[in-house]
């Protein structure tokens, strides 16, 4: 008998971003090991993946890390498992026509963005690194949605926080060489893991096994979506038919070095995660750094399975 498994992925559609996951389905990687997995996204009006996986509607999650530090800080029993990225994902984006060439020149322009306390620290964070004053930026609330450059091509605003630089930031009609994109650990962002996999602590604990077996599945997709990225986009029909296969290709090749570090898919970095806890806590977004160490393990990633039986 199968394992049914739910599996909520991090944002409001499929995306690049889950290639090792799509590959893993649309290969019977899953079932072939007795795991019956469905691959899902949060309907926002419930909450976001880690919602989902608080109230035990999901088995494992994919997730921000920084979401998952909050609620460690208020003391919910969920721990990341893996890294889906090695990278920050978000970008200030903006187009040549509007003369912005760096970050404090965004003072007296209007930035749209999601301001949540994480969003408006991380551009406070960015403008004033470049000596510029986050207070005369005109903060427009755009909410869930991502502007695009086309957006503000139209003169919608003057530059958008959020979009991702193997995602968003590619999609619409504008040429690319008419868009000015600036990932945020290019202009001073503290380092961070995009997104991490993760799940109850409850679920470690009872069904060890099931985890490790999970996490080998879906190491060998991100493996298999690098080394074989024609079984990426072959998945790809399955899950994001609406987005145009050149968008894809485009985005699966920008994101793809993300999932590795130093060859290695999964392994959760201290280096990635204290010094973000602790910013995180400067800008009053956490309580304090205290107890970032016990937000995640790698005990369970394949790599470390000879390691614990020794």
């Amino acid at each position: 008998m199968s394992a049914r498994l739910r599996v909520v992925l991090e944002y409001l559609h499929p995306w690049t971003n889950s290639a090792g996951f799509f590959v893993a389905s649309h290969q019977g990687w899953f079932t072939q090991e007795g795991l019956d997995v469905e691959l899902t996204v949060a309907d926002p009006s419930r909450g976001d993946s880690l919602a989902y996986l608080s109230r035990y509607e999901a088995d494992f999650a994919v997730f921000p890390s920084n979401r998952l530090l909050v609620r460690r800080a208020a003391h919910e029993p969920l721990k990341a498992v893996a890294a889906i990225n090695h990278r920050g994902m978000e970008t200030i984006l903006t187009t040549t026509a509007t003369g912005i060439t760096r970050p404090r020149e965004l003072e007296g322009r209007r930035l749209a963005l999601n301001p949540t306390p994480r969003g408006l620290a991380m551009v406070r964070h960015l403008v004033e690194a470049d000596g510029g004053d986050f207070d005369r930026v005109v903060v427009v609330n755009s909410g869930a949605r991502e502007l695009l450059a086309d957006d503000v091509a139209a003169g919608e605003v003057d530059a958008t926080f959020g979009n991702y630089w193997a995602w968003d930031a590619l999609l619409g009609r504008l040429p690319l060489e008419d868009r000015v994109i600036w990932p945020v650990d290019d202009i001073g962002a503290p380092p961070y893991h995009s997104y991490l996999l993760g799940t109850q602590e409850s679920t470690l604990q009872r069904n060890p096994v099931l985890v490790r077996s999970l996490l080998a599945i879906v190491e060998r997709g991100y493996l298999a979506a690098r080394d074989e990225p024609g079984l990426a986009l072959e998945a790809f029909e399955r899950y994001v038919p609406y987005f145009p296969r050149e968008t894809l290709r485009a985005s699966l090749e920008l994101i793809t070095p993300t999932w590795f570090h130093e060859g290695r898919w999964g392994q959760v970095r201290a280096e990635l995660v204290q010094p973000y806890a602790q910013w995180l806590a400067d800008y009053g977004v956490l309580p304090s750094a205290a107890g970032w160490e016990d937000s995640f393990t790698d005990e369970f990633l394949p790599s470390q399975v000879g390691i614990a039986a020794a």
